[in-house]
């Protein structure tokens, strides 16, 4: 088979050129020149030739009333917390991107759930680049499944994998990692942006092209120091879904995060331990979030926090300090721009100055929590730090402060009560509007216990707060 022709395209003005330059002879930007398939060479065609080859057929068109539109069929992988990410389950012919840092436990989820489907009666296929069978044998037989009968295929190069994929037909196929993978039709090494775009572009259309029963596809990708995916941002618009995994080297929980879903709720999140037997999903995850403290601390002020379609209670602790003649701001799990806005809603409007203090702002458990629901939360924390009064037991709060000292509302504030007096939580301070006006039966049965204190600014919730103390 004859080796498809290449060049070499420019990355910033798009510039076409036969050959790699350190510079770029169209725009001069170095450093931006990317292998790509040359397009394939038509024969010329005069005249009506040519006018004929570039009208092609119409397409055939449909009325978005008229297309059938029936939910796609999910199949569980057999790990709770994977299928609440992915919204329910792999989906056939879908293809899905999971990212994380070295070491921190995706090939060893994969393979819990390839093994599980196997066990449901569904063909998998687990194609690693990165180890040999028997380092992947050796792993299974640490988690305990010595006896799985996934299929292992120990190959990197592109065309085998597809022509393996097409004779095998397997429900669910891993390719671990897609960095690995390169194709003979380019010359430039693994892991370079034309492999890895031209790789995943081929594995994509593969998996898409093989009907409503098709492969399911999971791309495993690397991660820059950034913690972003590394290789083209290409490589996240052409998949279904992309996941991150993330967590602290030094903690056994791990923490699985919908980026993009095609088919389900983007921000979910999934809670896993890691054992020794491989990683275990975490049913009760508010419960790693917050601090077992005998008794009421200053600084800590819990949150319910919403991600994706899930409650959770997670608690935030500030620490303010004497700083000097540069004041610090540095928050863990927080928006850190954000912290020093809302230090200057709380000095503006409720005359608390911490500008000659240090201020810090923690997240426990190694969550990160970017919507500005939290600003409540962190507000009442840093000012209970700095005051030295603990807020009382069962204390929880949320709402987004504005910089005119308004709290607004929160969406689903119903749902994050509910979990509050679920785990036993007797105070809350929340945005007004999100108190209900008429709340049903349920509902009061759902918050027994929680009494509920509406505010409209940011004063106001600390004038309740000194109330409660």
């Amino acid at each position: 088979m004859a080796k498809d022709k290449t060049q070499y395209s420019c990355s910033a003005c798009g510039g076409q050129t036969p050959r790699w330059h350190g510079r770029c002879p169209h725009c001069g930007a170095w450093n931006t020149l990317v292998e790509v398939l040359a397009p394939a060479s038509t024969p010329s065609l005069g005249g009506l030739g040519a006018l004929r080859q570039g009208l092609a057929a119409t397409g055939t068109l449909a009325r978005l009333a008229d297309i059938d539109a029936a939910d796609v069929a999910r199949t569980p992988t057999g790990l709770t917390e994977l299928d609440r990410v992915l919204g329910g389950g792999v989906v056939p012919g879908a293809v899905v991107l999971i990212g994380g840092d070295p070491g921190i436990g995706k090939s060893t989820l994969l393979l819990q759930a390839l093994d599980a489907l196997q066990r449901a009666g569904l063909p998998t296929l687990y194609v690693t680049g990165e180890e040999s069978g028997a380092q992947v044998a050796l792993r299974a037989r640490r988690l305990g499944l010595g006896d799985s009968q996934v299929a292992v295929l120990a190959e990197i190069r592109l065309e085998t994998i597809l022509a393996t994929l097409q004779q095998q037909r397997p429900a669910v196929a891993v390719i671990d990692s897609i960095q690995t993978i390169y194709t003979e039709q380019l010359s430039s090494a693994p892991g370079s942006v034309a492999q890895v775009r031209e790789c995943a572009a081929l594995l994509t259309r593969a998996a898409k092209t093989s009907g409503a029963h098709g492969t399911t596809l999971v791309l495993v990708g690397h991660v820059t120091k950034e913690g972003a995916l590394a290789g083209p941002r290409v490589l996240e618009h052409m998949v279904d879904t992309v996941l991150y995994f993330e967590g602290d080297a030094h903690s056994s929980f791990r923490l699985v995060r919908a980026i993009k879903n095609r088919f389900g709720a983007v921000s979910e999140l999934g809670v896993f331990a890691m054992t020794e037997r491989g990683l275990k999903g975490v049913g009760n995850p508010s419960a790693l979030f917050l601090s077992q403290h005998r008794e009421p601390v200053p600084g800590s002020c819990v949150l319910a926090t919403l991600e994706g379609t899930r409650p959770l209670l997670v608690e935030v602790q500030a620490l303010v300090d004497a700083g000097g003649p540069a004041p610090r701001r540095l928050s863990v799990g927080l928006e850190r721009d954000r912290l020093a806005m809302l230090l200057a809603v709380l000095h503006r409007h409720a005359g608390v100055a911490c500008g000659d203090q240090d201020v810090f702002v923690n997240a426990v458990g190694g969550v990160r929590i970017a919507e500005p629901a939290a600003d409540l939360a962190v507000l009442l924390a840093i000012v209970s730090s700095l005051r030295g009064r603990a807020l009382p037991r069962g204390f929880v709060a949320f709402g987004e402060v504005g910089l005119a000292g308004e709290v607004r509302p929160a969406q689903r504030g119903q749902e994050r009560l509910k979990e509050a007096a679920k785990l036993g939580m007797a105070v809350a301070v929340v945005p007004k509007a999100n108190l209900p006006r008429k709340p049903d039966a349920a509902f009061l049965r759902a918050t027994e216990g929680l009494k509920l204190h509406g505010v409209e600014r940011v004063e106001e919730a600390l004038e309740v707060v000194r109330g409660l103390a």
